[in-house]
């Protein structure tokens, strides 16, 4: 039987490091220049612009090295994650194992001390690693070209959205070509960069299946359509086996189809986006190619296009010379421009390669394969709860995930998503409070990468089994959770209200007391 942890996580309460600073107090003394160096470079200040040298000091904290040690060792404390427990219950973004000799790499002062205005002809080893993951991202994709410069995968759908925008004005119909169409369960970014371009976003609703309604969709395709942005499978998991003829609807009418695939990781080896009539598409590195989330960042949304498609990327890109040398291309006639500075997060592009490398063409397919195989004995051993269900397509498999609902726990003891969230706290456990959008009641996503184990899975449903029981014997004390962990409620009333945002520690005295400053 698998094991329930009972969970203790460290508490420390421990102030932001502004908190802890005292004036004088000094983790390291800088040493004065030499005079060799003075003589040569002088100051380092003289020679500065008046208006970029500063009047004042910057106000940061002051803090030796053991108070700073101290307050990091102790925040790493409260934490959780893909290295401490089982993370299944991130959902969407994709959780798995990212192979600890591959920081050796990117942590290597050849890569770490890399600088993105060096000339090309001192970083060939890097260039030729993202020329090398481009075409490695081309076979896998069936796509031409790839730039590595959005930021992740809203970055890239926005990059996406410029292209379908830029490729119409090119040809004439940028007047006309007005709308872009998205599913209710792609990702909502789908639908937000379509908005920032200015284009008008007809959502496709599901049908009885979870699927995009394919009546609805081909009455919204028309003269007017400039793309389509979608996900599959969408983030309920439910592959669209109709995909082919949406996008062949999208082309025959003039538009341009962009696939989103943050998430291919029950896919790779086995479905390819060219196939699916895909003119673009993009990856997330930190997500299906095992570099690490970041929290958020750092990251990268590898946006891979067809030839038709190729001048519109992202500059700059790198190509292969006649003499075998690599160079950044900046010159692309039809280029969106930047989504970003520079060419991209190089240490996340530099774990990716080092994760193909190192499983292969097969290892990558036999990845989705475990992928798929852990979601759906998951879906199992889920749908086996008390107060669990997965809404539509009852009894089919899904892919790398499922979109799951507590919609019945909630009926029987008011016992909410939020509140499961909280109380697998308690057990070492991490899950996503819910899902945006809430069109599943009481929602709650899992993806169970090919990283775990079957036991792992078994502990985690077994935590899972734990709450349902707390739930129906005791809500109160799922209600109230989380009990042992770092922070145990909060009030999020002021998250919809901007007259109580603090998001830096100058906004936070300013207004709930400049007295603390000192």
């Amino acid at each position: 039987m698998a094991r329930v942890r009972e969970f203790h996580q460290a508490r420390w309460n421990e102030p932001i490091i502004f908190e802890l600073s005292r004036p004088g107090e000094r983790g390291i003394v800088v040493p004065e220049a030499d005079p060799g160096i003075r003589e040569r470079v002088g100051d380092g200040i003289s020679r500065l612009p008046d208006k970029m040298i500063r009047r004042d000091m910057p106000a940061l904290p002051e803090v030796s090295q053991m108070r700073v040690l101290k307050h990091y060792l102790r925040l790493s404390q409260g934490t959780l994650g893909a290295d401490l427990n089982v993370d299944v219950g991130q959902g969407t973004c994709t959780m798995k194992y990212s192979p600890k000799v591959n920081e050796t790499f990117v942590r290597s002062p050849k890569a770490s001390e890399l600088h993105p205005m060096q000339d090309d002809s001192t970083v060939q080893g890097a260039l030729e690693i993202m020329y090398s993951l481009d075409l490695f991202l081309r076979e896998i994709s069936g796509m031409d070209k790839f730039s590595f410069q959005p930021g992740g995968g809203s970055a890239a759908i926005l990059a996406m959205a410029s292209i379908i925008r830029a490729y119409h004005e090119v040809h004439g119909e940028a007047d006309t070509r007005d709308e872009i169409i998205t599913t209710i369960f792609s990702h909502p970014s789908d639908a937000a960069a379509a908005k920032v371009k200015g284009y008008k976003v007809i959502t496709i609703r599901e049908d009885e299946d979870g699927l995009p309604d394919f009546e609805s969709f081909t009455r919204a395709v028309s003269k007017r359509t400039a793309g389509l942005l979608i996900t599959n499978p969408e983030d309920t998991g439910i592959f669209n086996s109709k995909i082919a003829q949406f996008t062949a609807m999208v082309r025959e009418a003039g538009g341009i189809s962009g696939y989103d695939q943050a998430n291919a990781n029950g896919i790779l080896g086995i479905t390819r986006a060219r196939e699916a009539g895909f003119d673009m598409c993009f990856f997330n590195l930190h997500k299906t190619f095992a570099s690490p989330h970041g929290c958020g960042g750092p990251a990268c949304g590898a946006l891979g296009v067809t030839s038709d498609l190729a001048d519109y990327l992202p500059t700059p890109v790198v190509e292969k010379t006649d003499t075998g040398m690599y160079r950044l291309k900046h010159d692309l006639p039809h280029s969106i421009g930047k989504v970003r500075c520079f060419h991209g997060v190089f240490p996340v592009m530099l774990r990716a390669y080092a994760w193909i490398m190192s499983l292969g063409a097969a290892g990558l397919e036999e990845a989705a394969r475990i992928a798929v195989l852990n979601n759906n004995y998951m879906l199992k051993r889920v749908t086996e709860l008390a107060g669990a269900s997965a809404p539509y397509a009852v009894g089919r498999r899904r892919i790398e995930q499922v979109r799951y609902s507590w919609e019945q726990l909630y009926r029987d003891t008011g016992v909410t998503s939020e509140d499961v969230t909280r109380r697998l706290a308690d057990y070492g456990c991490h899950l996503w409070q819910s899902h945006h959008p809430f069109i599943v009641p009481q929602p709650f996503t899992i993806e169970p990468t090919e990283s775990y184990s079957k036991d792992e899975l078994d502990e985690y449903v077994a935590c899972l089994e734990r709450v349902v029981t707390e739930a129906y014997s005791n809500p109160e004390i799922v209600k109230t959770a989380p009990h042992r962990s770092v922070v145990h409620r909060i009030d999020d009333s002021w998250f919809d209200d901007p007259a109580k945002w603090a998001i830096t520690w100058r906004a936070y005295l300013k207004k709930h007391g400049c007295e603390r400053e000192g």
